[in-house]
This record gives C-alpha cells, structure tokens and sequence, in this order.
C-alpha cells in the first residue's frame, strides 16, 4: 500500500481511505470499532491522507450526542495521535446532530442520510423533514431535500470545521443541466465538500463545464471559510419555492443565489434589503457590481460582469430548478481596485 500511495502522492494527488465507526463497514468488511489504534497507525504508515468513516453496524452506540461522540472521538484521538495529518471525514448521516458534537473531534460530517440523483422526489427512505429532529436519516435524500437539511446548520461550520452535504451527484444522469447546475452551486456556497462521484474519464461536457467553474470553487475554498445563510424560503403557488442565500467572503465581498425548486419560471427583483439584512443599513443602500458566476467573460473565465445595482438586482429570470448566483464588491471598492491597477 505505501508503494502504491507513494505513486500517488508522485500524481501531485491524495490519498484517501474508508472505514467504519462499526464492526463491519457498511459492505460488511472489517470496521474498526475497537481496533481504532492499530488503524490510525497503520494509516499513517501507508501516508493516507484522508479517511471517511462511516456508521454502519455499531452495536446500537447511538442515541444520544454523547454516545455518538465517544465512539468517533476514539478514531479522532487515534489519527491525532500517529503525527500525521489525516482529514477525518465523520459519517454518521446526520444521527443526535452531529453539527453540535463533531466540531471538536472531525474536519466535516454528513448531515443526512444518502444522498440520491434526483432534484426533489420525496421518497419514504428519507422520511425526515425536519434535520434537527430527525430520527431515521435514511437515504435515497433527494438534493433539494438535502439543501433544505442543511440551512439551519450553516452556523456550525467554519475553517477546518464542515457540514457534508454528501457526494456529488453531477453527471450521474439522473438530473438536467439546470438541476446540476444547482446542486453543483449550492454545495459551493454552503463550503460542502466537492467530491467528485462521477466517471472523470468518461464525462460529458456539460459535465466538465459544470466541475470546472473556477469562480464556484474559489467561493467554495473562499479563506473566510463562512457558510452562505438561506435569507428567506417563499412558497410558489405551483409547488415548490424560491430561496435566496447568502454569503461573506473575504475583502469585504459577498456571494448571494436566488434558487427555484418550482416547476414553473419565475422573475423576481432580488432586493438588497433582503440580500443584506445582516449586514444592516449602510450595506443595503450602497451599490455594488455584480459578477454572474454562470456567465463568462471575454476571457472565457467564469464571472461577468454584469454591471453596476444599487438596491435591487431587477428582473431576474428563472427557469424551473434553476438558480443564479453573484459575487457582490461594493461599488467603492471597485472603484479603487480599478484605479490601483491604473
């Protein structure tokens, strides 16, 4: 295995490794529930870089925070304890609220049960409509499901610390450009991890073109490390609704979405009042230029320009499942970039 992950790390690639929190994982192999020592080492040892462990078959150590926490701690301890740096990706789908527990003991954590390659299908496998309270995770999570589970958790993550909205379903089949387009935005926004869960040697273009935005992932990897709030969820006479999300970065930038789960085409004027309410006054009523991250520009770079709003960004146009996203710089600030690089 070390000569294996040696050519690896050769690729200017990482290493990553699956276990579980359980006697077996969950394709009954040996889990590591009370060998956590002699796994971490053996790890390290090999240079794994990265290790997801799971939460299958664990002898009912679950029900409380506590219990959970005490059986992924022993791998926490473990990994810490061989010297080498191990990202410790915690999957316990969600179960006694991981968010309030794991931030101590992991680098992320699923929130949910299995996520599935479908936009908005409820299915009985995911019975949960409320994560908080949510009793049996389950799986086959629809995504639009998924992003509503993690909007109130958002608050809980921050650098070195993540929620984990689960693989990426992109190219998978299962959902349209738009719908993808979606998925791929918000786990960008919300700072989910971005695993790639398709066949990268046999994508599509739309497939790649999606993968590849820059402008996305650099939200996604943004220093700042701030999660993007849902500012509001309104219903749509026809089903589903819209949301608008929002997000600081870094040099006093920020990124907002506006998402429709309907299936029918809506236009809205997004209102800066809305967009920041948490910023307060001063913010609301300055103007700012707007970059759409889904357009590019005549570099071929995602993120256009599209001008100059101050108050509302008028008329937006979506189609069903899809959403829109924007990087907002106040316009002052605009200003004096242009004139430093004069």
């Amino acid at each position: 295995m070390k000569a294996l992950t040696d050519k690896i790390h050769d690729l200017g690639l990482k290493f990553g490794i699956y276990s579980d929190a359980g006697t077996y994982t969950c394709g009954r192999r040996f889990g590591s529930l009370g060998y956590e020592d002699i796994d971490a080492q053996t790890y390290a040892s090999w240079g794994v870089d990265y290790l997801k462990y799971d939460n299958c078959y664990a002898e009912g150590l679950s029900g409380t925070p506590k219990i959970s926490y005490d059986r992924y701690a022993n791998m926490s301890r473990a990994l810490n304890a061989t010297g080498r740096p191990i990202l410790y990706s915690m999957c316990n789908w969600g179960e006694d609220g991981p968010w309030n527990f794991a931030v101590d003991i992991a680098n992320s954590w699923r929130i949910s049960g299995d996520l599935v390659d479908e936009f908005d299908r409820y299915d009985d496998r995911c019975p949960c409509t409320d994560i908080l309270d949510c009793k049996l995770p389950g799986y086959h999570c629809a995504m639009a499901r998924v992003i509503d589970f993690a909007a109130p958790v958002g608050q809980k993550a921050g650098p070195g610390r993540w929620n984990d909205l689960d693989i990426l379903q992109v190219g998978l089949g299962g959902m349209t450009f738009d719908e993808y387009v979606t998925h791929f935005t918000m786990w960008s926004l919300v700072k989910s991890p971005l695993i790639i869960g398709t066949d990268i040697t046999n994508m599509s273009n739309d497939t790649r073109t999606i993968l590849t935005n820059k402008a996305l992932i650099d939200v996604n990897q943004d220093a700042a490390g701030s999660p993007a709030n849902r500012i509001w969820k309104r219903p749509v006479d026809a089903g589903g609704d819209l949301q608008l999300w929002q997000g600081s970065l870094v040099n006093n930038q920020f990124v907002f979405a506006v998402m429709n789960t309907s299936p029918t085409n809506q236009t809205l004027d997004v209102q800066f009042a809305d967009v920041f309410i948490d910023q307060g006054k001063i913010y609301q009523q300055q103007s700012y230029t707007l970059f759409d991250l889904w357009q590019q520009d005549d570099d071929g770079n995602w993120s256009k320009n599209v001008g100059t709003f101050q108050g509302s960004l008028p008329k937006v146009q979506l189609a069903s499942h899809q959403t829109k996203v924007w990087k907002a710089i106040p316009a002052s600030s605009s200003r004096r970039s242009s004139h430093a690089e004069l």
